[in-house]
């Protein structure tokens, strides 16, 4: 390229793909949720809620409900911001519109900017696959190489397989990515627990994360359950997990009475389907499979539930 782009990236997952590629000093703005790595947090920000953040999952669930009802948006676009910044991309999302600005919020915005005519780069993956395939296709745009980055990545995936093809037990998991109201891990995250050697009981691969109810659940009565609420961290995701264990059903279920009930940090890993899916497939290795892997995450990435606050 004659110049370096000006990126501006309005999705996580996005900015840590051009991370992963080597680019993050290209970027020039983020979105309010981009927060790793550690250098883009002094980037501008280009994006806002249009809700409060804070509080229990029955709340923002209720919150969320009622901007969609009112047909409103959940997050606005810094117009202003993107004119100053005059970018030659910007990296966005058409997968879901709780979880960052829509492609059609940006796509009007980029039709009032005057300063510049960025190329707007949408991703929308749903498997592992099509992940691989947006860090390429991204890094088409951005005229640099990807396969470096693929192959690192995809070399940790095959360890992961390899290691876990032979295992005979493969426990039976419940991979939870809302609790009020219930809501079952889908699109990559099945696939991410079969490489590490478990059954996915709920979720299926590439399709969207569905709702269930409590008998959903309880027939599935899973060996393992595993909360990786979208946009919570550990210590939200240990308060969303004690307003589900209030049920009065819960402790009947196997997972719980053999102590096989763990919490994760759902914002950083599972819920960004970028580069480090691949170290939520080692997470989900090292709770599945302890004696067999040891990546070095408990404590940060993830941890067994106690059952207390």
């Amino acid at each position: 390229m004659a110049t370096d782009p000006r990126i501006i990236s309005l999705i996580p997952s996005a900015t840590e793909i051009v991370a992963a590629l080597g680019l993050t000093d290209c970027l020039v703005g983020r979105s309010h949720e981009c927060d790793y790595p550690a250098a883009v947090t002094r980037l501008p920000v280009c994006t806002a809620p249009n809700l409060d953040p804070q509080g229990s999952s029955q709340e923002i669930h209720d919150r969320v409900t009622a901007l969609l009802q009112n047909a409103l948006s959940i997050y606005r676009v810094d117009l202003h911001q993107l004119e100053a910044l005059q970018p030659t991309h910007i990296l966005t999302q058409a997968q879901c519109e709780v979880c960052a600005v829509s492609l059609a919020q940006v796509e009007d915005a980029v039709r009032q900017l005057t300063q510049s005519q960025p190329q707007l780069i949408s991703l929308q993956p749903a498997t592992l696959d099509q992940v691989w395939e947006d860090i390429d296709r991204v890094a088409r745009a951005l005229g640099v190489e990807s396969q470096p980055t693929l192959q690192a990545l995809q070399s940790r995936v095959n360890h992961c397989q390899w290691q876990t093809a032979a295992l005979r037990e493969r426990p039976t998991v419940a991979c939870i990515e809302w609790t009020e109201p219930l809501m079952a891990a889908g699109n990559w995250v099945p696939q991410l627990v079969e490489f590490a050697g478990g059954q996915d009981l709920l979720g299926t691969i590439g399709q969207h994360s569905a709702w269930i109810d409590w008998s959903t659940l309880l027939e599935a009565n899973p060996e393992v359950i595993i909360f990786m609420p979208c946009g919570f961290d550990l210590e939200q995701t240990r308060q969303a997990a004690m307003a589900l264990t209030q049920h009065p059903e819960w402790t009947s279920l196997q997972a719980v009475q053999a102590g096989r009930v763990y919490l994760t940090d759902g914002n950083q890993y599972f819920n960004r389907p970028g580069p480090r899916l691949v170290d939520s497939l080692e997470i989900l290795a090292e709770i599945l499979h302890p004696s067999q892997f040891c990546f070095g995450y408990e404590g940060g990435g993830w941890q067994r539930w106690s059952g207390v606050l």
